[in-house]
């Protein structure tokens, strides 16, 4: 009888210790679900959804250097860096045109004209190296770049890739050639004297007595204490992007297109 009742606790033992086990293993995979939905969604660019394989190598790319470069905390949102990156592979993937400094700078006009809403990054090293004010044209907007246009005399900004040329000395000091990529959106830079520059309009200064940024003819004008300087680092060939959600500009942009982007990126890697 005793040895029988023994049996007994003892398998009743080991039930219990297997149902204990069973819902620790249920608590942990239930806290390690609630840590991926909690990590920063991915969102692609021009498709809601990507393939596996190499289409998921490219886009963890553009995360991590995201978040390694700091852009999350500086106020760069995703969207805008995940276009300018692939706009920067597709340049890269062009005959005709040629980035010679892996610098790309993106400035996004989404965000109030007294933000910061420039951003310097050095690719090769994923770190930000400038952030700072940046105007835009009198015509787009007030508090915000709104409407834009590449017609001469507009007065507006204009958006979409561009190249960094010559610098040269002008009535606004050292200033920075910007070669538009883009027909319809931006190519006639030159043409429209559309360059960075500095301004004196562009300063906190201005904002506390305005209320808002001082407005250019077009031009990307910066603050004259870091023009010159960030002039300095982007001159000769590296790659400007002005960022907003146009619809029109989205749909038809050729610098958006995210097959050439992943093939350049799979070559700049070694890839096939």
């Amino acid at each position: 009888m005793e040895i029988k009742r023994f049996r007994i606790r003892g398998f009743i033992g080991i039930i219990c210790a297997v149902s204990v086990v069973a819902l620790f293993s249920g608590f942990v995979i239930i806290k390690d679900d609630n840590k991926v939905n909690n990590a920063p969604k991915e969102i692609s660019v021009k498709s809601s959804t990507l393939a596996s394989g190499t289409n998921m190598d490219f886009e963890s790319h553009i995360h991590s250097f995201y978040y390694a470069a700091g852009l999350d905390k500086s106020g760069l949102s995703i969207q805008a860096f995940e276009r300018g990156m692939t706009g920067y592979y597709n340049i890269k993937a062009k005959e005709n045109h040629s980035i010679h400094v892996p610098i790309l700078t993106i400035i996004d006009f989404t965000q109030k004209s007294t933000a910061k809403r420039l951003w310097v990054i050095d690719m090769v090293h994923s770190k930000l190296l400038y952030h700072t004010l940046v105007a835009h044209g009198k015509n787009s907007g007030e508090q915000y770049a709104e409407h834009f246009s590449d017609d001469d005399a507009s007065n507006m900004s204009s958006l979409g890739f561009y190249l960094t040329g010559d610098t040269y000395f002008g009535k606004h000091g050292k200033s920075l050639v910007l070669d538009g990529l883009e027909n319809g959106f931006n190519a006639h830079a030159k043409e429209r004297s559309v360059v960075m520059h500095a301004a004196d309009y562009v300063s906190e200064d201005f904002i506390n007595k305005v209320g808002r940024l001082g407005r250019s003819q077009g031009c990307p004008a910066l603050p004259p204490d870091v023009a010159p300087e960030i002039i300095n680092t982007i001159a000769d060939g590296s790659c400007l992007f002005i960022y907003y959600p146009d619809k029109q500009y989205e749909e038809s942009s050729s610098l958006l297109d995210t097959k050439t982007a992943i093939a350049t990126f799979q070559k700049s890697i070694g890839q096939k």
